[in-house]
């Protein structure tokens, strides 16, 4: 699916922690898509398409990505982040999903699932922060940045010259971030750094993603028994494939870890085809 036709379906619901856009295609028990820092729901697209005719298929934007804005003094942590996921599905009415999540919204997910167990039908967990490993020791450089205020004293240039993000940063989420189209990385990066503003809250995200949310759901996800799938593509950069069997080792409800050789944290979007068939399976099984 193509990405102009993607975002022209992004749609808004008020939540108790505000408006929170969504993208929804498809019908049938529903699927809920999370992303991570720096891209929005558009990463799921060729998944969604692939999959639209036996889910309701939902890919929420996370504050200040995409078409959700974030609220000045918004807890961005990852605790404060399954919030806004679980007050947009009560909002929106679903009792029951499909969780399927990515890099940061893996972290969001795992949280949300610890405090709301009933909520998700099954869950697929993709290359995404685990309890010991939130900043990943390849995204420090990055935090320091942000701490330095170096992201937001920079934007306008990482979005005049997008070369600069294929490079580092964004660019490293991919295996061929060469075929990345400009309006791809543009879709991602300007709500978060588009302004002088967005850019020192994405800052603020950045420096509230630590360990203390996940450390905290650690009790629950070793108790949590809803059938859970990890995909993990073996060349990422940021979190190692042996996160993947952490994952497996944690959660009694993994019922399987599929390795995809040498893809990187953003395969959903770059290798659909390596993720759909093992979603389809893993919902037909525990239907």
């Amino acid at each position: 699916m193509e990405l102009k036709e993607f975002a022209a379906a992004r749609r808004t619901v008020t939540t108790r922690s505000g408006p929170v856009a969504y993208t929804e295609f498809g019908e049938g028990p529903a699927a809920l898509f999370v992303h991570g820092a720096g891209t929005n729901g558009g990463l799921w697209r060729h998944v969604v398409e692939a999959v639209r005719d036996e889910r309701r298929c939902l890919a929420v934007d996370l504050p200040l990505h995409g078409g959700t804005p974030a609220r000045p003094g918004q807890d961005l942590t990852l605790g404060g982040l399954a919030q806004v996921v679980e007050d947009f599905c009560d909002a929106a009415g679903l009792d029951r999903v499909d969780l399927v999540a990515n890099d940061t919204g893996g972290g969001v997910a795992q949280v949300l699932v610890a405090r709301r167990p009933d909520l998700a039908r099954t869950l697929t967990l993709t290359n995404c922060d685990t309890r010991d490993d939130i900043p990943p020791a390849a995204f420090v450089p990055t935090i320091e940045l942000a701490a330095a205020g170096a992201i937001s004293a920079t934007a306008s240039a990482l979005l005049a010259d997008l070369d600069l993000v294929r490079a580092s940063g964004l660019g490293a989420g991919y295996e061929h971030p060469d075929k990345v189209a400009d309006e791809t990385f543009r879709a991602y990066l300007e709500p978060v750094l588009g302004t002088p503003e967005a850019a020192r809250q994405f800052e603020r995200l950045l420096l509230s993603l630590g360990p203390a949310d996940l450390v905290a759901a650690d009790p629950a996800l070793r108790r949590l028994t809803t059938p859970t799938l990890v995909v993990w593509g073996t060349g990422d950069v940021f979190f190692d494939v042996r996160w993947a069997h952490w994952l497996r080792d944690t959660i009694p409800g993994v019922t399987e870890v599929v390795e995809v050789d040498g893809a990187r944290l953003f395969f959903p979007e770059e290798r659909p085809d390596d993720l759909v068939p093992h979603l389809r399976r893993h919902w037909a099984a525990h239907a």
